[in-house]
């Protein structure tokens, strides 16, 4: 009786080594597929996109300095989803990267009249600042086209290079850019 037990349990155990190793290999693959790519950092260029091609890549990308802090992926993709509602013109998206008050001071009307005609392309993350807990500024500079009509009143151009910072907090377990004075007086000039 017993021989035949143990006649079974050794390619029983067999089996089972094979399937765990062939599941080892198999998650080994998948898990090296899914490894994100580190993104290089760019250099700034002092040589503007051409006109024709402006507002340039869609892309967030960012500097040495931002790309090396550890915050770097999660505000990278944060600032893609944004810039990507807005030149989708998804008020839903764009929601989800927003504060509650910052969603407040521009509810949906308001956002579609100011950016019914922006693109925003050539964003780059110059610099992370962690703060307090739940807190960040970002520093970071974009081109916008527009109707004239849709540009800043003080700045009536079709292409707009902007240099800003965002504060960014956390609210609900996310990071969001948060509405406030930090974001409020942006630098821009004609590209």
């Amino acid at each position: 009786m017993r021989s035949e037990r143990q006649s079974w349990l050794l390619p029983a155990v067999l089996l089972a080594v094979m399937v765990t190793a062939a599941g080892g290999l198999l998650a080994r693959d998948l898990y090296a597929e899914s490894t994100p790519i580190v993104q290089q950092p760019v250099v700034p260029s002092e040589t503007p996109v051409p006109r024709s091609e402006q507002p340039g890549s869609r892309a967030v990308e960012g500097t040495e300095d931002a790309v090396r802090h550890p915050m770097y992926e999660t505000v990278r993709q944060l600032l893609q989803t944004h810039f990507d509602a807005i030149n989708g013109r998804n008020y839903e998206r764009w929601m989800t990267t927003v504060t509650s008050a910052h969603i407040k001071s521009r509810p949906e009307p308001d956002w579609r009249a100011a950016y019914r005609s922006t693109q925003d392309g050539s964003v780059v993350v110059y610099r992370i600042e962690s703060g307090p807990p739940d807190q960040a500024r970002v520093m970071l500079g974009f081109v916008s086209t527009q109707d004239v009509a849709d540009a800043p009143p003080e700045l009536p151009e079709e292409c707009i290079q902007w240099h800003v910072i965002y504060a960014l907090a956390v609210e609900n377990g996310a990071w969001r850019i948060d509405a406030g004075a930090t974001g409020a007086s942006p630098q821009h000039e004609a590209c």
